[in-house]
C-alpha cells in the first residue's frame, strides 16, 4: 500500500512541471465513506473531513495521515466547516446534532440540538461567534456560540437546505435548497429579503462576490445564475455541460471559477463568457479553494479523498505568459 502511494506521488511530481492540473494526493481519510469536507480558506493548508464512521478528521493538505481524529458524534457526520481563523470546526450529523470542535484542545466544546433531521450544511460567520446550519428538516438556523443556542430559525424551503453561506460583511445569510430555491436572509431584521427565481434542480453551491453586491448560485440543473444584490435581479447565467459541484470567485473578484465532475472553468459575466476550461477528472468534487494563484479542489470517493491542484498562472484570465497546453481555448 505504501509503495502504491509513493508511486502515485512520483507521478504527481513528474506532472507538476508539464500540466496545468495534477492530482496532489489520494488517501484513505476515514474507515468508511467520507460524506463531506472543507479546505481551510485562510491558509488552504488544512482540510477537515466528516465520515460515516461518526468522526471528524483534520489533515494537513499534502499529508496522508490525520493530525486529529475526533470522536463524539452519535451518527454519521454530514457537513463540516472551519471558522475564519481555522481554530474551530463545526460539524453537523445525520441525527440533527451539531458539535463545535476546538482544534487546539482536540475536543468538542459545544453540542447544539434543534434540527429534527439530518444537518446538511454549515457555515461560520466571517467575524463574531455565530454559525448557520441547514437541515433536511427544511429549516435554516443561526446559532450563537457564546449563548450556546439557536437565535433564529428561518423557514421557507420545501425540501432540505443543502447549502448556506454568510455574506462577506456578515449582515446576510443565503440558503440554497434541494427544492431549487435560493433565499436571502437579513440577520438584523430576522426576515427573508428575497427569494430568487428557482433553479430547475437542487442548489449545490452559493458564493458571494468578495467586494461587489453580487451572488452566484450553482445547481444540479447545470446552470450558474448571477444575481445583483442591490436590485435582486438576475444579471447573467453560465450554462455548463453537467451539474455544478462547486463555485468560487477569484480572490480579487475578477472571474468566477466553476467546478463540474470533469472540468474547472473560468468565467466572466455581463456578458457571460467562458475564459478557459481545464480538464480535471475530480469526479465527485466537494470543495474549491484559491491561495497564491493555486486552486485546490478536493473530491471524495468512498473512504478516499483526492486533492487536485490547478496552476491559475497558466489559466485565462490569470495567465502570466506560460505556454498553454492543448484544449485551453476560451470557448464554451
Amino acid at each position: 500500500r505504501r509503495g502504491a502511494s509513493r508511486a502515485r506521488g512520483d507521478v504527481a511530481h513528474a506532472e507538476m512541471g508539464t500540466k496545468r492540473a495534477y492530482r496532489l494526493q489520494e488517501f484513505a481519510a476515514h474507515t468508511s465513506a467520507v460524506n463531506c469536507l472543507q479546505i481551510g480558506r485562510k491558509s488552504s493548508g488544512v482540510m477537515v473531513t466528516g465520515g460515516e464512521d461518526k468522526r471528524v478528521n483534520l489533515f494537513a493538505v499534502g499529508k496522508p495521515s490525520a493530525i486529529l481524529s475526533m470522536a463524539g458524534h452519535q451518527s454519521a457526520v454530514e457537513c463540516v466547516t472551519f471558522d475564519s481563523n481555522e481554530e474551530v470546526v463545526v460539524a453537523g450529523a445525520a441525527g440533527g446534532t451539531l458539535k463545535l470542535w476546538d482544534l487546539e484542545q482536540a475536543k468538542a466544546v459545544r453540542t447544539l440540538v434543534g434540527h429534527r433531521s439530518n444537518c446538511q450544511s454549515v457555515d461560520f460567520h466571517p467575524f463574531g461567534e455565530f454559525f448557520a446550519s441547514g437541515s433536511l428538516d427544511t429549516n435554516l438556523k443561526v446559532w450563537d456560540v457564546r449563548r450556546k443556542g439557536c437565535i433564529h430559525t428561518y423557514k421557507g424551503h420545501d425540501r432540505g437546505v443543502g447549502v448556506c453561506k454568510f455574506s462577506p460583511d456578515g449582515k446576510w445569510v443565503v440558503s440554497g435548497g434541494q427544492d431549487g430555491r435560493t433565499r436571502l436572509w437579513d440577520l438584523a431584521a430576522g426576515r427573508c429579503l428575497k427569494e430568487f427565481a428557482p433553479h430547475d434542480g437542487a442548489v449545490t453551491s452559493v458564493e458571494f462576490h468578495p467586494n461587489e453586491l453580487l451572488l452566484a448560485t450553482g445547481s444540479a440543473d447545470r446552470v450558474v445564475k448571477l444575481w445583483d444584490l442591490e436590485t435582486f435581479e438576475q444579471v447573467d447565467e453560465c450554462v455548463e455541460a453537467t451539474g455544478i459541484k462547486a463555485l468560487r470567485f477569484a480572490p480579487d473578484g475578477s472571474a468566477l471559477l466553476t467546478g463540474t465532475g470533469e472540468f474547472l472553468k473560468t468565467w466572466r459575466w455581463e456578458p457571460a463568457q467562458c475564459h478557459d476550461a481545464v480538464d480535471v477528472s475530480w469526479k465527485n468534487l466537494k470543495d474549491l479553494s484559491v491561495h497564491n494563484n493555486k486552486l485546490l479542489g478536493a473530491s471524495i470517493s468512498n473512504s478516499f479523498v483526492g486533492v487536485w491542484v490547478v496552476d491559475l498562472n497558466r489559466v485565462e484570465p490569470f495567465h502570466s505568459g506560460a505556454e498553454r497546453g492543448p484544449g485551453g481555448g476560451a470557448t464554451r
